[in-house]
């Protein structure tokens, strides 16, 4: 079957269409400026997207058009596809029919950590003689791709609250019907979609009603919105991490390593060793411990398998280093992430000999959130942690940001805020010394602002000293 995936550069679709892929489908696809690390990944799978909606990709004739939400009404392809009446289909249904349907689903749904608590759990999965599918919103380092059929009867994947297309305005995890659902926290986001966190809450409890009753559902017990929605009704069996009678933490350690025993009530299952700093991390890799449990891996193999867990790129991923400065690439976005970021890094930083090393941040309001101008105050306040800020808000164009971010950023000393990415990476570059940590942050390309940074610090540092030869 031939298949043309509109808006195939995102990362569900960019896995979807290697999925399709690998279970023998022609796939071709289309969007507008595909970025790492999804043009690669598209890349190695054999596709090359077509740049633009044009109507004129009609012509392709595919068996059917599979549709991300990326696309709207207006859209001239997807006016053309209507007018036509060719077949579409969404793309979280084309998933359901076509790679989900007869397999255990084990789905990670959150405001945060889906992607790092998916790849831990595929990879204890993994370690553990299983060959898990998954389809996972960034590129695990242990698999070097973020989709898999897998030869396991498993698949884990990423349970996006967004919603599903133009045509179903539901949250993309209800097409799913998982086995073993992952709830890790449930905070405000997706302001061009959602009206407040009720409003979120009810689409979480709609997955919670698409768990099978032999299922079960691993909850962070010390998350208040999750409590209100399994007191809206809850029928299957519940775990909960975070919590002292559950899945918790003790004894905790942050260094070189981020060390803490894990516990059920009274019981100390083993000693994870874990190469990711902050509690965020620990949350992420309890949930992951609890759902592999509930999938039959017993917990002390699923910690040794987090101790060689090599984390998922673009998530706190070091990009390079020059000029005795290291540079991280990070796809934080949302206030609460962003502080978690930089609480991990600051943490890490400061437990090595050179304490007095800065964290300077590289921030870029892309998400739809926050170029609305959602959460201003809680962005302020999450930057507060670092010790340099660097705003890039451009006040034209597709990406331009609704708020001044000026003057919503004008209480924080340190704060630059500048609208051009080349003056940007030369001013973050000028701005920095030998010991530093600078973390980019977005949900989006950037501009390839790490590299753009580690150029300007090349430059900075100079040609290397040439020998005499004496």
């Amino acid at each position: 079957m031939h298949l043309h995936i509109l808006g195939i550069g995102g990362t569900f679709m960019g896995g979807l269409a290697q999925l399709a892929k690998a279970t023998g489908h022609r796939v071709t696809g289309c969007d507008t400026a595909v970025y790492p690390p999804m043009s690669e990944q598209l890349k190695l799978a054999g596709i090359d997207p077509i740049e633009g909606y044009g109507a004129d990709q009609l012509a392709l004739n595919p068996d059917c058009f599979v549709v991300g939400n990326v696309v709207t009404r207006g859209n001239a392809l997807m006016e053309a596809i209507l007018d036509s009446g060719a077949a579409f289909v969404s793309g979280p249904q084309w998933l359901h029919e076509n790679v989900l349907g007869g397999r255990d689903v084990l789905a990670v749904a959150g405001t945060h950590g889906k992607t790092t608590t998916a790849s831990m759990l595929a990879w204890i999965l993994q370690s553990a003689g299983a060959s898990p599918g998954f389809l996972i919103g960034g590129v695990p380092l242990d698999f070097g791709t973020s989709a898999r059929i897998g030869d396991d009867r498993r698949f884990v994947i990423e349970a996006d609250e967004y919603d599903t297309a133009f045509f179903d305005k539901r949250s993309k995890f209800v097409h799913y019907f998982p086995r073993i659902a992952v709830l890790n926290n449930l905070e405000f986001d997706h302001a061009d979609i959602f009206a407040d966190v009720a409003a979120i809450e009810t689409q979480f409890h709609h997955l919670v009603r698409c768990v099978r009753a032999s299922g079960r559902l691993i909850v962070n017990g010390a998350d208040a919105a999750l409590t209100r929605v399994l007191q809206r009704g809850c029928w299957s069996q519940v775990d909960r991490f975070n919590d002292p009678e559950g899945w918790h933490a003790a004894r905790i350690e942050e260094g070189r390593l981020h060390e803490f025993d894990v516990m059920v009530g009274s019981t100390v299952h083993g000693r994870v060793r874990l190469a990711l700093a902050g509690e965020h991390n620990r949350c992420n890799a309890l949930a992951a411990i609890a759902a592999a449990s509930a999938a039959g891996v017993e917990p002390g193999r699923a910690i040794e398998a987090l101790g060689t867990f090599a984390g998922v790129r673009r998530r706190l991923e070091v990009a390079g280093e020059a000029f005795g400065v290291t540079v991280y690439d990070d796809f934080a976005h949302h206030p609460s992430a962003i502080a978690a970021t930089l609480q991990g890094l600051r943490r890490r930083v400061d437990s090595t000999p050179a304490a007095a090393s800065r964290v300077v941040a590289v921030f870029e309001p892309r998400s739809n959130t926050m170029r609305l101008g959602s959460m201003r105050q809680p962005l302020v306040d999450s930057l507060r942690l670092a010790d340099r800020v660097f705003c890039y808000a451009p006040r034209e164009g597709r990406r331009a940001v609704a708020w001044d971010a000026a003057e919503v950023l004008r209480e924080l000393e340190s704060a630059c805020v500048v609208q051009d990415l080349d003056l940007l990476a030369a001013q973050v570059a000028e701005a920095v010394r030998p010991g530093d940590h600078v973390v980019v942050m977005s949900n989006g390309g950037f501009g390839g602002m790490p590299h753009r940074i580690l150029d300007q610090l090349a430059r900075r540092a100079g040609p290397p000293a040439v020998g005499n030869g004496g």
